[in-house]
């Protein structure tokens, strides 16, 4: 079976956004932020395993896009943690990083679908 490099860095991206929500809650004693983050985080790895059982091109990109929303959404909370400086600089650069990274495969994936869409 051909490796899916998207389903490969979502799943890697979730890890570490399990371990920076285990930080927040276990050494700051953050649960609200933890609980956007560890959700909007791992909401993106989920919805793309949703998507590979999608009954159409057309609900396969739908799922792709609530993934790219997710991305959006973590990128949000990750810069909100750096300015409130809640977790290391090294650790917010590493998954801002891994999310961007996310979002351009993700907006590669969405827009060569929509290219094919009607086809």
């Amino acid at each position: 079976m051909k490796e899916d490099p998207l389903k490969e860095k979502s799943l890697a991206f979730a890890v570490e956004i399990v371990k920076a929500a285990k930080r927040l809650r276990d050494e700051r004693r953050e649960f609200a932020l933890s609980d956007q983050l560890l959700r909007s985080g791992t909401s993106i790895g989920a919805n793309l395993a949703e998507a590979r059982s999608a009954a159409s091109r057309k609900d396969f990109l739908a799922k792709c896009k609530i993934s790219q929303k997710e991305c959006a959404e973590t990128s949000f909370w990750l810069q909100l943690l750096a300015r409130c400086e809640l977790l290391p600089e090294d650790q917010i650069r590493s998954l801002s990083d891994a999310c961007a990274e996310l979002r351009r495969m993700l907006s590669a994936t969405c827009t060569t679908l929509e290219a094919h869409e009607g086809k």
